[in-house]
């Protein structure tokens, strides 16, 4: 299908080489279960769930029938000083499926929302006990934490904040990739749970009584699939108690089945006090973010509160009917089908398929966890991120949709996914990594 260059000109594409797209485009125009089809009807298998983020499969005729259903009755209504059921039927359900303890939920409308939104949370909790010097939050080296003012200062990515210059008051605990003494792991790491002792410095650097949160991905995502050490994430979670300091699971990309559970707090048996969620809370359907917040942070915030509202925050479409209704509907999908823990049996399998192309040109590293993976590259020399580049454009002509992010190519498929479908995947990278090679 011919694309005449005027009609692609005045859309500024996020996170895009935008001329080099330009010049040769990848438009997708429908999807269905484990498939896209582009604008000349090839289908494109998607091994990364759109984004991270349609967890359930594409067009999902349920979610399809809720959001139209909703639009006929009430397509909006504003949750300032007043609201309507659904956001407090969908808060009802989704807390059903958190960590103990995780009981409230402040909807947003996206995962960068949702990060910043938890940012201010955290200092409104201080600011309600009296310790309004805790303003100081602490990131992660290769973190990626949206795109908001707050989660480019607490992101350890630093293209994504070169050009931005105002920034909260951060500091950052070094990133656990280490593929000297964990190359080719299967599962958590065994080596570097000392990393997390970093906090302990920062701590003596800073002063407890300064920092208010620790903010970390349970599994960085966008940085290539990192996954924690084994007893990480608790050491992380011992320090933070024992300061005062409240720790934030980033879990927007890692929520609703990732790992073979509902969230990844489950998975490692590690409870944050504040949780940010977006992608698959509504299979993505219609745009939406929620953060998860522990009982005594929100009781300590509305108790203390000196004026009627109690947190000045919020968005024009937080709790916005048709996203509540594709939210609502997806969980049914979940619940049905199972969803939320099926990664637990297909994570063995999955492994199996992307370690058997450890052999092949170029690789340098396999790691993975549940139902996400990355395939390390070795860098062109001089040229870092050409060759995930290359394999990205030619998956698509091969019919696979991947995510690259610099030579990291990262899986992610839709939890319905089958066996015949990762050998599809496998097949077609070994391909791919023969061609570029």
């Amino acid at each position: 299908m011919y694309v005449r260059d005027e009609e692609l000109e005045p859309f500024w594409m996020p996170f895009t080489a935008n001329r080099a797209f330009k010049a040769a485009p990848r438009l997708l125009q429908r999807a269905k279960g484990m498939w896209y089809w582009d604008v000349d009807n090839r289908p494109i298998l998607d091994a990364t769930a759109g984004l991270w983020c349609v967890n359930a499969g594409h067009c999902r005729s349920e979610i399809h029938q809720a959001i139209m259903e909703q639009s006929r009755t009430l397509d909006f209504a504003p949750t300032f000083q007043m609201g309507h059921p659904l956001p407090f039927q969908f808060a009802r359900r989704l807390i059903q499926h958190t960590p103990v303890g995780l009981e409230h939920v402040f909807f947003t409308n996206s995962g960068s929302e949702s990060v910043d939104t938890a940012l201010k949370i955290a200092l409104a909790y201080h600011h309600a006990h009296g310790e309004v010097e805790r303003i100081l939050f602490i990131g992660r080296e290769k973190a990626y934490h949206g795109v908001g003012f707050g989660g480019i200062s607490v992101g350890g990515l630093p293209n994504n904040r070169a050009a931005f210059a105002n920034r909260l008051l951060t500091d950052h605990l070094p990133h656990t990739l280490d593929l000297e003494h964990n190359a080719f792991s299967r599962g958590m790491p065994s080596y570097g749970i000392e990393k997390a002792d970093a906090l302990h410095e920062l701590i003596r650097k800073h002063g407890a009584e300064r920092i208010a949160a620790v903010i970390v991905e349970p599994v960085a995502g966008s940085a290539g699939v990192i996954v924690p050490p084994v007893g990480y994430l608790q050491r992380l979670r011992d320090i933070c108690t024992a300061h005062g300091i409240l720790l934030i699971f980033d879990e927007v990309i890692t929520g609703f089945g990732r790992l073979g559970t509902p969230f990844a707090s489950n998975f490692f048996g590690v409870v944050p006090d504040i949780m940010t969620t977006a992608k698959g809370l509504t299979n993505a359907a219609v745009p939406m973010g929620a953060v998860f917040v522990s009982e005594w942070i929100y009781d300590d915030i509305i108790k203390n509160a000196v004026q009627p509202i109690e947190l000045f925050h919020g968005y024009t479409y937080s709790g916005h009917p048709l996203a509540c209704a594709a939210g609502l509907a997806a969980l049914q999908i979940y619940e049905n089908e199972g969803l939320l823990t099926r990664g637990t049996g297909l994570a063995i399998p999955f492994e199996e398929m992307v370690h058997s192309l450890r052999d092949q040109p170029n690789v340098i590293d396999i790691r993975n966890l549940g139902l996400m993976a990355a395939i390390e590259l070795q860098p062109k020399p001089g040229a870092p991120g050409i060759r995930g580049m290359e394999v990205m454009k030619l998956a698509f002509e091969q019919g696979l949709l991947l995510r690259v992010t610099g030579d990291i190519i990262a899986l992610s498929p839709p939890l319905i996914i089958e066996e015949e479908h990762m050998s599809q995947i496998q097949q077609k990278l070994v391909k791919i990594l023969q061609v570029v090679s």
